[in-house]
Order: structure tokens, then C-alpha cells, then sequence
């Protein structure tokens, strides 16, 4: 047993000393760095400016800015380049980075498990500040983000943590999940957005549910972006990547979202209400509704949040509503069309809007219990084929921007693939180097940091196998 357990303490020790700190300067390039590294190695990046994209394919490395007498590492993309930093290798920390101008994703990870981001900067004007698409068991905490279309956008993925981060001055939402489950949003302050936190389901895509969030003790205040521009009846705001009509100027939507906890938040100053609750056929959102799904928001929770002075300029699609109903105030809580097994706590106390259906929540109620969603042990990760890595870049990357029957922040690919059904060759090149084809929607910005065999096996997929 002692001749076991020593040759078990000398693997522990070769491990530990394989690991390494590589340092990165101004002059040098931290992609040329992250190439050398190798599991569990440290690469600390010295305060200066970066003008590149990274690209992290490899597990276990910790991408590491080095703050000195209040001078920060900066990757900036000049207006230029599309991504700050993409993460596809698992069990990764990306820390204490200003990551800024980039006009895709400032920090997106693409279908990896445990991942951290950690105490970064990231500024727009980018679609996405902070991107987790596809993943499981990841920490997004202590960021600060602001101008861009969405601060932090949570896509199908699954027992997340988002805390303590800043989401600011977003053209859209301060902070969303989308066909998300098992996440905690708590102790965020989500201020100036359209839309301060949002949790939605989706139609097209490949994860069908979106269930398990709480959002609770954030601060969602005065998210007002554009309501000076769009206070008359006949004013619907649009959000512009394309998902549809949104009720901005509004704390907290829930958009058939199921088994949400709303609670002790401090919901302030929104223009035109404090929670807004909607199905999809009501939200009319997503006009292509999806047979797989549920539309209906269900079994969701609002406890114990306090309310101040929300509801008083409603604008956009909230004020035509009320407009109708000759209403000129939004009422705490507002909810359009059905759910089953919906509830508000102390529901006499606040002010509501088609809630007749929702119950009493039960005394005491309450998420306390929850004090993360993540998991005790990382999520084991085994090596993929070629074929299972066509189909990962279709969920943890493509469907960030397209579904397969419904506007997002791209064409449906139903109608999107047309033109290259049968030569998959050239879907995979024009994925390298895209160009402009629809004046509605933004420029796909080019995806060749995929290897030029992953991006014909994806090809093959989209072309051949994909299905709503």
C-alpha cells in the first residue's frame, strides 16, 4: 500500500511540474503563446495593447492579465476584427482583461465545460460581450460590461453561475439566457440597457427547454436605452439583431421561460414596467412557432423583489398596449397570454396586468437553498470525432446567430443553406470568408479560425442532417 501510494504522490508531482507560467509582453503575441502552452499552464499577460484575435483550443490553460500600477492588458480589435478571445478547450480561466472595439463576441465560449470568466472588461461595440454557447458547469463573475448589442448572453447551456458582474449601456439586454437551464443570476447590476435581464425560449434551436433559472438580490435598474426616441402609441421598439419585438424599457422578461425564481431584486426606474411575462404566441417575438416546444411560461415564481418607480414612461410596444386599454401607467407585473402554475408572493401588494391566473406562492417561499448552480465535479470531456466536432460547430457556434426556422441574429438555415445544397466544398468556404448577402442582417463575420476540416464537417452536417 505505502509503495502505492508513493508512486501515486510522484504522478501527482510530475503533473504539478509540467505546468508552467508562460509570460507574454507588449511586443510579443499571446496567440503564439497559447499555441506553446499546454494543460495547466498559467500565460500572464503583461499591461500593454493587443491588437489580435485569440483563439483557446486547448484544455486546462489559465489566460491570465497582469494589472500593474492600475495598467490593464488590452486586447483591442480597432473596429476590425470580429472576436476578442473564443474558448473551444475546456477548463479555462480567461481573467483581468480590457477587451474592447471588437465587432462579433469580445469573450465567447463555443461549446466547452468548466469554464471561468473572471473579472475582465468588455466594451463594444460587438453583438455579444461575454458569449457562452453550448457549455456546462461555467462561472461568468466580476466583468463589467457595456455597449454592445447584449452584454452577457447565456445560449444553451446549462448549470452556470452569473454573479457580481456590471452589464451596462447594452443596445439590447444587459444580461439574457436563451434556451438555457439551471442557472443562477444573483447579485448583478444590470442599469441603461433596453431590457435589463432576460430569460427566453427560443423556437428553432437544437435544446428545447429552457427551465431552472433564478435571478435573484441583482440590482435592475433604469434600463431606459432609446426611450426618449420612442414614446408615442404608434412607436414599437425592434431589437435590432432580428429576434423580434421587445418590450423595452422593461426590468425582467420572462419569455416562456419555465420554473424561474424572481427574488429580492431591487427593480427600479424602468420606464415601462418591472417584470414583463409573455408566451410566445402573445410576445409574437418569433413569428415561426416550433412543434418541439412548449410556448407557455410555467411554474415560474416572483418573491419578495422590491419595486420603486418603475411602469411611469412606458414607451414602444408596452405603451401601445396600455394605450389600447387606456392605461397610462405599467403595473409591476405584466403578463400576456397563458401559463400553467405560475405564482407571486404577497401578489396583493404589487400592481398587475393580466395576472387573474397566477396564484398565491406558498408562505415562506423561497430560493435560498440555491447557492449555485454549477456542479461539485467538473464535467468529464472525452476526445471527438470528426463528425461529433461538425456537429459541436453547429450547436456551440452556428446557432449563436442562426436557427433553423427562424430569424435570430442571422437567416433561418432553412433558407440560408438553399444555394449550397449539394456542394458542402463551398458552404465550408464561404464560412472561412464570408460576404454581405442580405441587407437586413449583419455581415457574418468569418469563422476560418475552425480548422478547414471541421468546417466541411459542418458543412455536411447543415447540408445533410440538420432538422428543426
Amino acid at each position: 500500500m505505502k509503495r502505492l501510494l508513493s508512486i501515486v504522490t510522484l504522478l501527482a508531482l510530475a503533473v504539478t511540474v509540467r505546468a508552467e507560467v508562460i509570460d507574454v509582453s507588449e511586443s510579443q503575441s499571446i496567440q503564439d503563446a497559447i499555441k506553446r502552452a499546454n494543460a495547466g499552464d498559467t500565460i500572464k499577460v503583461m499591461p500593454g495593447t493587443y491588437k489580435e484575435s485569440l483563439y483557446v483550443d486547448k484544455d486546462g490553460i489559465r489566460l491570465s492579465g497582469v494589472i500593474k500600477d492600475g495598467h490593464w492588458p488590452i486586447l483591442d480589435g480597432e473596429n476590425v476584427l470580429n472576436d476578442g478571445i473564443i474558448v473551444s478547450g475546456h477548463n479555462v480561466t480567461i481573467e483581468r482583461f480590457v477587451v474592447r472595439r471588437y465587432l462579433g463576441n469580445g469573450i465567447m465560449v463555443q461549446g466547452a465545460n468548466n469554464f471561468s470568466i473572471l473579472n475582465n472588461r468588455v466594451e463594444g461595440p460587438g453583438f455579444y460581450g461575454i458569449f457562452p454557447q453550448y457549455g456546462q458547469n461555467g462561472l461568468v463573475a466580476y466583468n463589467v460590461v457595456s455597449g454592445n448589442v447584449t452584454g452577457i448572453y447565456v445560449g444553451m447551456s446549462k448549470n452556470l453561475d452569473v454573479l457580481h458582474n456590471e452589464s451596462a449601456d447594452n443596445q439590447d439586454e444587459g444580461i439574457e439566457t436563451e434556451n438555457s437551464s439551471q442557472v443562477l443570476v444573483e447579485d448583478n447590476y444590470s442599469h441603461g440597457n433596453a431590457v435589463g435581464i432576460v430569460l427566453h425560449l427560443i423556437p428553432g434551436l437544437p435544446i428545447k427547454v429552457a427551465e431552472q433559472v433564478v435571478v435573484r438580490n441583482n440590482f435592475v435598474i433604469k434600463n431606459d436605452r432609446g426611450v426618449e426616441a420612442k414614446t408615442d402609441a404608434s412607436s414599437v421598439s425592434v431589437i435590432d439583431s432580428g429576434t423580434g419585438q421587445y418590450p423595452n424599457g422593461t426590468g425582467i422578461l420572462i419569455d416562456a421561460q419555465d420554473s424561474s425564481t424572481i427574488e429580492g431584486n431591487l427593480i427600479e426606474g424602468n420606464p415601462s414596467g418591472a417584470i414583463y411575462v409573455t408566451d410566445q404566441h402573445a410576445g409574437q417575438m418569433f413569428p415561426v412557432p416550433d412543434p418541439k416546444e412548449d410556448p407557455y411560461p410555467d411554474n415560474n415564481q416572483i418573491l419578495d423583489n422590491r419595486f420603486i418607480g418603475n411602469g411611469l414612461k412606458p414607451y414602444g410596444r408596452t405603451l401601445k398596449l396600455l394605450s389600447y386599454l387606456k392605461r397610462t401607467q405599467a403595473p409591476d407585473l405584466l403578463v400576456l397570454g397563458t401559463g400553467r402554475g405560475n405564482c407571486v408572493l404577497n401578489k396583493e401588494a404589487l400592481s398587475t396586468l393580466g395576472a387573474d391566473a397566477w396564484s398565491e406562492c406558498p408562505s415562506g417561499a423561497t430560493s435560498h437553498a440555491v447557492t449555485s448552480m454549477r456542479l461539485k465535479e467538473p464535467v468529464p470531456s472525452a476526445p471527438l470525432t470528426l463528425e461529433q466536432k461538425g456537429r459541436l460547430a453547429w450547436l456551440a457556434v452556428c446557432t449563436g446567430c442562426h436557427s433553423f426556422s427562424t430569424r435570430v441574429m442571422g437567416p433561418p438555415m432553412v433558407a440560408a443553406r438553399a444555394p449550397y445544397m449539394g456542394d458542402p466544398q463551398k458552404l465550408a468556404d464561404w464560412i472561412a470568408h464570408p460576404t454581405k448577402k442580405r441587407a437586413d442582417y449583419p455581415a457574418m463575420p468569418p469563422q476560418s479560425y475552425l480548422p478547414p476540416d471541421v468546417r466541411l464537417e459542418v458543412a455536411k452536417y447543415v447540408l445533410e442532417q440538420l432538422e428543426p
